[in-house]
């Protein structure tokens, strides 16, 4: 028995993203959305591509893409301490795609986007001639003049970062040898595993720190390409250098226990990628109540080091330098 026939553009559209639709979406039957800001705000917007075999594999479930579509856009917004109003989102179908997997998908974005408050206001869906492919625009506000930069920190301030680093890019190769049915000696334990894998997977909830960040940071960005990379990047961004410690950087007990097997592993961890949590430059004497309000909006932050008006220096245990490459994910 044949399938029964996939429904075409217009009947997908209504049928699985049309639900997800905010009013500002005005039900996905106009060629275009409208979004009215709060009164004395200022739109913040961001865009971030993911391409089936560089940012996730395609057969990751259909809700954990969805997710990281989502909120790898919501963390850039985080990270600029603005609030979520909606996203537009642009997919390429690739030609074997079935009703089952999209309605999973339609299921993601709607769990993600409810818990960031932000609904679908509209986009455009085609078909991916060579493989799945996914467009988000992120649009979210800040109160006018309010948006953290990433090229205002100055010379002394505290560098922070949430949650841990390099569960990540620890759990893509954990999927990779999972994909293929290969075990990995630095990873003997399945709980481990799986707590990587999923890290990998579903990037963390951070939007509750946006006002924290808008309230303390003087600078900020989203740690996506590598903790170390990015930053050098925002030292940089700022007229600045840096002096980061290795020693310091937060590490989960997974993440730890995978370098105790294999020490290599240290530098996949900070320089890998896939992280989405928040780093922040922030005034030396702010710093205790940037971390206290932090905790209180659920997130744990770690003094990693200090802008500079030097040179960037990225120092280990014993305080000498370490090389580590160019230290972040490059796509060219």
């Amino acid at each position: 028995m044949s399938p029964p026939p996939r429904p075409g553009e217009f009947e997908l559209i209504a049928r699985y993203f049309a639900p997800l639709a905010g009013p500002g979406g005005l039900g996905l039957i106009d060629d275009a959305a409208l979004l009215t800001p709060p009164p004395g705000h200022d739109l913040v917007l961001t865009k971030d591509a993911l391409v089936a075999g560089v940012h996730f594999f395609a057969d990751d479930p259909p809700v954990a893409i969805a997710a990281k579509a989502l909120r790898v856009n919501f963390s850039d917004l985080t990270a600029k301490g603005a609030t979520p109003l909606g996203y537009i989102l642009g997919l390429g179908l690739p030609a074997d795609w079935t009703e089952p997997w999209l309605r999973e998908f339609a299921q993601g974005l709607k769990i993600n986007g409810e818990a960031y408050a932000c609904p679908l206001l509209g986009g455009d869906t085609v078909a991916g001639r060579h493989g799945l492919f996914l467009s988000v625009t992120a649009i979210g506000a800040v109160p006018a003049g309010t948006m953290v930069k990433r090229a205002t920190g100055r010379p002394g301030d505290t560098l922070f970062v949430g949650g841990t680093i390099g569960d990540a890019a620890l759990g893509l190769l954990a999927r990779a040898a999972e994909r293929e049915g290969r075990t990995l000696p630095w990873l003997p334990d399945a709980q481990d595993a799986a707590r990587l894998i999923m890290r990998y997977l579903v990037p963390p909830l951070r939007n509750r720190l946006a006002p924290v960040v808008r309230d303390h940071a003087r600078a900020a960005m989203d740690v996506s390409d590598g903790l170390v990379g990015d930053a050098v990047k925002l030292a940089a961004a700022s007229g600045c250098g840096l002096d980061l410690r290795l020693a310091d950087i937060p590490l989960s007990d997974e993440v730890r226990r995978a370098i105790a097997r294999e020490p290599s592993l240290l530098k996949t961890a900070v320089t890998g990628g896939d992280d989405y949590e928040v780093l922040c430059a922030v005034a030396p004497e702010d710093g205790a109540a940037f971390v206290e309000a932090a905790w209180k909006a659920g997130v744990r932050l770690t003094e990693i080091g200090a802008l500079t008006a030097g040179e960037s220096r990225i120092l280990d245990a014993e305080g000498r330098e370490a090389d580590l490459g160019a230290g972040s994910f490059r796509h060219f």
